[in-house]
């Protein structure tokens, strides 16, 4: 996931330096259509600037901000198959996708499509150009970059465990974990156990010997007064001498 972010920042970066030059890039698709007499169509798909690219273009200015705009769709392009990979799906962010293809799919028409606040592209165009010629093609890479913020927006808010490792694993392991937490738990208290019952086996133990001590002390006690009484004589009242 944090490859998608870094991802998605990259594109975000090239795109601010691609909208600080979109004079030369309405420029550039004006210049090309002359070339090509085509001026009365609007630019309407990615294929059309492909063409115009390729075919029509008579100086490098015109064929860099060309060139630009179209390697900016190609890493969104990329990046969206690469949604695919982190997420198994639901219904919303398939459906996020799914926009996200058909918006960036050459052959899509563009000319419909329109960036709305806080995006102003369109509003740096004239009315006519806005209109009849540049509209949908100025707001195909902010509305698809929006679409893709809303998608890892939804994937945030998902569990992790329906979430894919991006270079290919499964959720698995995370499934499994919890399976295999009661064994854990049980190998892990097991040393606790065994320890405390060798704690309680060597009380036990200790418990005897002091109590044999005690016996053993008290026998002995019993047995000097026993001695000590065999030693002294018979008692003799005080005061008569023995003869």
């Amino acid at each position: 996931m944090n490859e998608v972010k870094e991802a998605l920042r990259n594109i975000e970066q090239n795109y601010k330096l691609f909208l600080q030059q979109q004079f030369t890039f309405i420029g550039a698709l004006q210049h090309t259509r002359e070339n090509a007499h085509d001026m009365i169509r609007p630019v309407a798909s990615i294929s059309q600037v492909q063409s115009y690219m390729d075919h029509h273009c008579n100086n490098s200015t015109d064929r860099r901000i060309l060139n630009m705009f179209l390697n900016i769709c190609n890493d969104l392009s990329k990046l969206c198959h690469k949604l695919e990979t982190v997420h198994s799906g639901n219904n919303i962010t398939n459906g996020i996708l799914e926009r996200c293809k058909l918006l960036l799919s050459h052959s899509n028409d563009l000319s419909t499509i329109r960036a709305k606040y806080p995006h102003d592209v369109v509003n740096h165009l004239s009315c006519d150009e806005a209109k009849n010629h540049y509209g949908g093609v100025v707001s195909l890479i902010p509305i698809v970059l929006d679409c893709m913020k809303e998608w890892v927006t939804h994937i945030e808010k998902l569990p992790r465990h329906v979430l894919y490792n991006v270079s290919g694993g499964s959720a698995v392991s995370e499934k499994r974990a919890p399976q295999d937490a009661p064994a854990r738990a049980a190998i892990s208290q097991t040393p606790h156990s065994v320890h405390l019952e060798a704690q309680i086996s060597t009380s036990n133990k200790d418990n005897v010997q002091v109590q044999g001590s005690e016996r053993v002390r008290k026998k002995n006690l019993n047995d000097t007064e026993n001695y000590s009484g065999k030693l002294k004589g018979p008692w003799k009242p005080p005061g008569r001498r023995a003869f």
